[in-house]
């Protein structure tokens, strides 16, 4: 099968994501989001999202058919995120999945999320050089993923030992005053402000620190050194400088991110470095991993902005590269693994 006719449906957080792909040629990729639900919270309800998906799914379903073209009965499979995720978010779109395959008798692939991250980009710049290293940098995850074989071999190298660079990024967002969610509100910040105005901690960059975890990273130790900082300008009396805090955050979480990204790709000689996920859209990190990615004569690709975020395009295209590999099929008797690790790329 040259060219499989893939739907991939994404449902593991506040995201529901439906796209179709022609082996790497994206046909159409339609996302319903929650996000306006949550913001009173601060963060993601499940239960308000998995309850968001059962509403959004047949609607986003139709759309993505419609732009692409295609009649359903002639697609070759379809593929389904089966994990990392939401529990209750997983099992509708799972469910969904099954149902659709058993009605259309079509082969159903349970994959992985993170992978979807890496894969999306194939359908902005074709084959991925192998083997390669993926960033991930998310809500819920920041890892360094080894790339020997998208299909069937993904490693981790690295990963965050507490909070998620997208979660420090939400919490910084809550401590300055700023709304829900917190990346895209503290980048346009930052753009404002002056990055060296404050020189925030630089997680486990000590030396003590690289010697065990040279490629993971920490950003609780650096959301804290915010909130006192600002606790402290209130309580001095003094205003808060939104921007100029917002940018030296941004600088520090960058720094470290792009300075272990690098490292870790010579460390392992690989000449090409990945950047996905949610947090991959922050126009300080696609410039600065940009920059150093060059000085070391690494090759850096970075999917468009509007691929980075959970969609179905990237499930879909996971589907494909499973498909193109002769993976089997996962059947219907998959459940969703809220914790499935990266290397697990189809159920």
């Amino acid at each position: 099968m040259s060219e499989p006719l893939v739907l991939g449906l994404e449902s593991s957080c506040d995201e529901t994501g439906v796209g179709i792909v022609r082996g790497r040629t994206l046909l159409a990729n339609e996302v319903a989001s929650s996000v306006d639900l949550h913001v009173r919270f601060g963060g993601v309800v499940p239960e308000v999202a998995s309850r968001a998906h059962l509403s959004a799914l047949i609607p986003t379903l139709e759309r993505a058919a419609a732009k692409a073209d295609v009649d359903l009965a002639d697609l070759d499979a379809i593929a389904v995120t089966a994990g990392p995720g939401l529990m209750g978010a997983l099992v509708v779109g799972l469910a969904s999945a099954k149902a659709l395959a058993a009605y259309l008798n079509k082969p159903l692939y349970g994959v992985n999320h993170l992978v979807g991250h890496v894969a999306v980009d194939l359908l902005d710049h074709g084959p991925l050089p192998m083997p390669s290293l993926a960033l991930l940098v998310s809500g819920g995850h920041t890892q360094l993923l080894h790339v020997e074989d998208i299909a069937t071999r993904i490693t981790e190298v690295g990963s965050t030992i507490d909070d998620a660079a997208g979660e420090a990024y939400d919490k910084v967002a809550r401590v300055l005053g700023l709304p829900y969610p917190g990346g895209p509100v503290i980048d346009k910040a930052a753009q404002q402000g002056d990055p060296s105005f404050i020189r925030f901690p630089r997680g486990l960059t000590a030396k003590h620190d690289l010697e065990k975890h040279r490629f993971d990273f920490s950003f609780s130790g650096l959301k804290t050194a915010v909130a006192r900082w600002v606790e402290q300008r209130r309580i001095d009396g003094g205003a808060v400088p939104v921007e100029d805090v917002a940018a030296s955050f941004q600088e520090a979480v960058c720094d470290v991110l792009t300075a272990k990204t690098v490292d870790a790709a010579q460390h392992l000689g690989v000449n090409s470095i990945l950047i996905g996920g949610g947090v991959a859209a922050n126009s300080r990190l696609r410039t600065l991993l940009e920059e150093r990615a060059a000085e070391a004569g690494i090759e850096l690709r970075r999917p468009r902005p509007a691929l980075c975020t959970d969609n179905g395009a990237m499930i879909a295209a996971v589907g494909s590269e499973v498909i193109l590999a002769g993976v089997r099929p996962s059947g219907l008797g998959i459940s969703a693994h809220s914790g499935l690790p990266v290397s697990t790329i189809v159920v």
